[in-house]
């Protein structure tokens, strides 16, 4: 009998070592992780320069509270927010908690207007976490199935649709937009070019708050420290996770001008946010992406990958959908068997509805990108 509960179907494997792209299980077998722990370890398992950090750290101190100055937060906040032209953080443990920081945020900004109703655009199909706020911010019936009644101050649009947007501009209670700059839990569902620059108009003509959730697309995941920057813009808010700790729980909850200013003494806080041995792994992750020019990677491995795969013969593949090294390949038909025939053949990979979704580590090289490709095809002839 198992003691936990049971929200969980896992895969029958268990992982024992990791070294880079690889895990191994305790039969002692070798697989390629493709999925990086859904966007975690961009850097890889166990990556010498994360493990010394987190050793040495260990060995100095590893937990104080927020009531004292922590160090390496105060420095690991002025690094983020140099890097994102933000003006300051405020520290948790995951996405979700970055989330629902950011949303209690626009609350204060509402009451600061004299909004006593505040609704909050968010959009179909995306992904914001699963406390009962984020959960409600989610636009996602399958995932919010059973949970109801949800936080009501949510309206949900169409991604990648400005007019959606536009369409809410005489709702007087509307305070913000929260998207992801690309859905992730979706389906890696990439906008057009200017959907963001367009969505961050609309929100400064009308004193709304832009929140971007870059909980997977953050740290490197596309090719850029953060996602949006291909747009050329800043928002009031951004969120980030995952990748940021590699493996070790932490996120940031980031704000700019007059949003930086809305979270004040008691208005917010975190046990565990932001402590001496996260924050001290998190600057080393962002000092590896620097020194060991791992963007660079990103984008070279990305192209490698595209190539690969549109070059795969499959007649089942409607659409390659990527940026960086978030990759969906959507197929004609159901595909949820390929989950447990990949893990036969020791690949990770992600099912979500008709599309493989693939999320590797950053380090990923030629060879083991060939793998990911060689294995595919396999896959997609026997399916």
């Amino acid at each position: 009998m198992s003691y936990l509960m049971s929200n969980y179907a896992p895969l029958a494997v268990t992982f024992v070592k990791g070294e880079g792209c690889m895990l191994t299980s305790t039969q002692g077998e070798q697989y390629l992780d493709a999925l990086s722990g859904v966007g975690v370890v961009g850097l890889g398992h166990c990556h010498p320069d994360i493990t010394a950090a987190i050793q040495l750290q260990a060995g100095e101190l590893l937990h104080t509270s927020n009531w004292y100055h922590i160090q390496h937060q105060e420095t690991l906040a002025k690094e983020l927010c140099m890097a994102a032209n933000m003006d300051k953080a405020f520290f948790g443990n995951s996405g979700a908690e970055a989330n629902e920081a950011a949303i209690k945020m626009t609350r204060l900004h509402a009451y600061s207007n004299n909004i006593n109703h505040p609704i909050i655009l968010t959009a179909n199909q995306s992904f914001h976490g699963r406390t009962m706020a984020t959960l409600s911010a989610t636009g996602n019936p399958k995932v919010q199935a059973g949970f109801s009644p949800l936080i009501s101050e949510f309206i949900h649009v169409d991604f990648d649709d400005v007019d959606a947007i536009k369409a809410h501009t005489d709702n007087a209670s509307v305070v913000a937009v929260m998207l992801e700059p690309i859905q992730g839990e979706s389906g890696v569902i990439v906008p057009a070019d200017d959907y963001l620059n367009q969505v961050q108009k609309i929100c400064q003509a009308n004193n709304w708050l832009l929140i971007l959730d870059e909980v997977q697309t953050g740290i490197g995941r596309t090719g850029k420290l953060f996602a949006h920057q291909y747009n050329g813009i800043t928002p009031d808010i951004l969120t980030l996770a995952k990748g940021l700790g590699n493996g070790v729980p932490i996120s940031a909850c980031l704000a700019k001008g007059k949003a930086a200013e809305l979270l004040t003494v008691g208005t917010h806080g975190s046990t565990f946010g932001g402590n001496p041995l996260v924050s001290k792994t998190a600057l080393a992750v962002l000092d590896v992406i620097k020194k060991d020019n791992i963007l660079d990677n990103v984008n070279t491995i990305s192209a490698y990958l595209l190539a690969g795969l549109q070059a795969l013969s499959s007649d089942k593949i409607v659409e390659i959908r990527i940026k960086g090294l978030m990759i969906a390949i959507e197929l004609n038909q159901d595909c949820t068997e390929l989950l447990n025939a990949a893990l036969k053949k020791h690949l990770l990979i992600n099912i979500t509805g008709r599309s493989i979704r693939l999320l590797p580590p950053l380090i990923l090289n030629q060879n083991e990108a060939d793998i990911i490709i060689i294995t595919l095809d396999e896959l997609l002839g026997a399916l």
